[in-house]
């Protein structure tokens, strides 16, 4: 899976051994494959990431195959590689080319447009992807600051629904 980058960020592949390192520590450091480097850097990983999705980090664990979780990524700054959010496509291409992606930002990264950043570089490189014809997207009603973070990057409001466990979502697309 590549690497991607942005200006303030890289996003690196979600690896087996941050995975298994996250199930045992709330804070780490771990050095892992960097751009342009030829050794590996240390990216400090802070307690509160990844925050929500933290609980199905056991279920990925059995459930990889290989070392890279396919479509997610760690998004890690550039200047002091601290691990700010956790990015990527959910589930497979539909048969209509339709690829739902998902993402999360630790709080003391919010309001830095490091959401923003990253969500384009994934759905730009998603949408590079021969099979993914339409990048698509849920928020909660009312988080304002996930739908700015679309609307910035060119995703249009699609749907309105009903989910029994997050509430009422907006739907979101962008391509095809």
């Amino acid at each position: 899976m590549p690497t991607l980058e942005t200006a303030r960020l890289v996003l690196l592949p979600l690896s087996r051994a941050v995975l298994e390192r996250r199930s045992e520590d709330d804070s780490f450091t771990l050095a892992l494959p960097w751009p342009g480097e030829e050794a590996p850097q240390d990216v400090h990983f802070p307690a509160e990431w990844p925050g929500d999705p933290l609980p199905l980090f056991p279920l990925w664990l059995a459930a990889l195959i290989g070392d890279e979780k396919e479509g997610s990524f760690v998004a890690v700054t550039r200047e002091d590689r601290t691990a700010v959010g956790l990015l990527g496509s959910k589930g497979s291409v539909s048969v209509g080319g339709e690829l739902e992606i998902g993402y999360g930002f630790i709080p003391s990264a919010w309001n830095q447009g490091y959401a923003t950043e990253a969500v384009h570089a994934l759905t730009v490189h998603l949408l590079g992807q021969p099979r993914v014809q339409t990048v698509t997207a849920q928020t909660a009603l009312g988080n304002r600051a996930s739908e700015r973070v679309l609307e910035k990057i060119g995703f249009a409001r699609t749907d309105r629904r009903w989910d029994d466990e997050e509430g009422a979502l907006t739907l979101w697309a962008v391509g095809g």
